[in-house]
């Protein structure tokens, strides 16, 4: 069984799911993604994602028409895996198709791009033997790239990845909810100060930058949620 939390983009708010993991997931039709797809190889209990991303993968499914082998969607930060702010640590981000052939995964990557359903298609130079598209959101907070900008009263996956560094760091955030609240942002501005950073309770660029480079792919703690 899994505990999945859901941002809903429309409400603000977020949800939480328990699934077995031949269920579907959370707002998807027709059971075209079910939660040991979208866990892959992710030993968490917890798994995270918002509702957007469940009705883009559900438009992608009915615009190819056939079913789409998923090979990697949700990764916890201290799994690792991927690179220092990928989506696949919001639960966004899908890699798939790796069983196609290279014929069939250009004319699923060519769909998806034509579709506009995502926010980004990695172009075939990145990905040549699968394909990736996410539905990632809000303004990065470098100039690079990147997860958006967190403070107070944030809600949403990007504060389940912030919560999640947090805590497997040994800064209590009083739990693993996507919710922005006092004690998350006590845990920040102790973070900040621990790193030499400006401890305004504010999640920009150099706090992002300097979590991820302290937890991706170290493995969880005693203090990591799960």
């Amino acid at each position: 069984m899994a505990r999945i939390l859901v941002y809903n983009n429309d409400s603000n708010r977020m949800e939480t799911y328990i699934r077995d993991e031949a269920s579907a997931m959370p707002y998807n039709t027709n059971s075209t993604l079910r939660v040991r797809e979208f866990r892959g190889s992710s030993k968490s209990n917890i798994l995270w994602t918002d509702k957007r991303t469940m009705l883009a993968w559900n438009s992608q499914r009915y615009s190819w028409g056939a079913p789409i082998p998923v090979g990697f969607a949700f990764k916890r930060p201290y799994e690792g895996g991927h690179g220092s702010q990928s989506q696949h640590y919001a639960g966004t981000a899908f890699d798939v198709a790796q069983t196609y052939t290279a014929s069939r995964r250009n004319a699923l990557r060519n769909n998806a791009l034509a579709s506009g359903i995502w926010s980004y298609v990695e172009p075939v130079s990145l990905s040549p033997t699968w394909v990736h598209f996410d539905k990632r959101f809000g303004a990065p907070s470098c100039s690079t790239g990147g997860y958006p900008s967190l403070r107070r009263n944030s809600r949403g996956n990007y504060v389940c990845i912030l919560q999640d560094n947090l805590n497997t760091l040994g800064f209590r955030t009083g739990g693993l909810d996507g919710v922005f609240g006092e004690q998350t942002e006590n845990a920040v501005r102790s973070y900040q100060r621990s790193r030499g950073l400006s401890a305004d309770g504010i999640v920009g660029c150099n706090t992002w930058r300097s979590l991820q480079e302290n937890v991706v792919g170290t493995g969880a703690t005693s203090t990591t949620i799960n």
